[in-house]
């Protein structure tokens, strides 16, 4: 299990996370949402390691976070970052091999082949990363990280990700989400950053709202992502409707009471 407990970080004494408590559970896909500006990526940062949290506590699987050295804890969780600078020039395959440099394992030599393939990017393996569409250079990085936690383990593991389907089309959004959510069966708890709420509604099975560094709810999915939470996290009118249980959740921005906005522009 992957515990913060009362974390706290500051900027200039403004609290950008203030007292957070999460829990992720190995086999379960959480989804973080929340508008800008909510700390969501500095929550992230601060479970994965990058940042260092000088009031309360992050463990995995029952170790303290500080006193886990880094090639163990490559063994326990991978992180996928908003953004990837990359200046050299690599292949594509290359970058997905740099999964595998932090640990001490012997990996199948199976393994790039069948992230690359799950990630739909085989194919652009002998491709300059440089060269690749935005959405390529995701699903690529992708590929990278889930190389480091492909090969199933004993133990939990974790696998952290900010925006991974950001500059993906529809379909590849869709698939990128499956692959993650297959995941689940490898023993490995996935928390997620997400934009769109359609998409957390209907692949998380817990969802975490944050709003001003706080979190305001979390829990399951259908319990926690209502029209009241939703409206307070965004401050914005938001409908939730499905037809049943088991049946896929809509979310709206837009009440359909309310008229559309339009804009007349005169040119000179």
């Amino acid at each position: 299990m992957l515990e913060a407990k009362r974390i706290h970080f500051c900027i200039q004494n403004r609290p950008i996370v203030n007292q957070a408590n999460i829990c992720l559970r190995a086999g379960q896909l959480t989804a973080l949402i929340g508008p800008n500006g909510a700390g969501k990526s500095t929550l992230f940062r601060l479970l994965s390691g990058e940042l260092t949290c000088k009031h309360g506590s992050v463990t995995y699987n029952g170790l303290s976070l500080p006193q886990i050295k880094p090639k163990q804890l490559a063994t326990l969780r991978a992180v996928m970052p908003q953004h990837s600078i990359v200046s050299f020039p690599f292949r594509a395959m290359e970058i997905v091999e740099l999964g595998l440099l932090l640990s001490n394992q012997n990996h199948p030599p199976s393994t790039i082949r069948e992230v690359m393939t799950a990630t739909h990017t085989y194919h652009l393996r002998d491709q300059l990363f440089g060269n690749l569409s935005g959405g390529e250079k995701q699903r690529v990085q992708l590929a990278r990280v889930l190389a480091q936690i492909w090969e199933i383990k004993p133990y939990p593991r974790y696998l952290l990700l900010d925006e991974p389907t950001s500059s993906m089309d529809i379909a590849q959004q869709h698939h990128i989400l499956q692959v993650i959510a297959q995941l689940k069966k490898r023993n490995i708890g996935i928390l997620a950053i997400l934009h769109d709420l359609n998409l957390a509604a209907n692949y998380a099975d817990n969802v975490v709202l944050l709003k001003e560094g706080a979190i305001l709810n979390q829990g399951p999915t259908r319990e926690i992502m209502t029209p009241k939470n939703l409206n307070q996290v965004f401050d914005y009118p938001i409908q939730v409707t499905s037809e049943g249980p088991k049946a896929p959740i809509y979310i709206s921005s837009l009440p359909a009471e309310s008229p559309l906005i339009t804009y007349t522009f005169k040119l000179a």
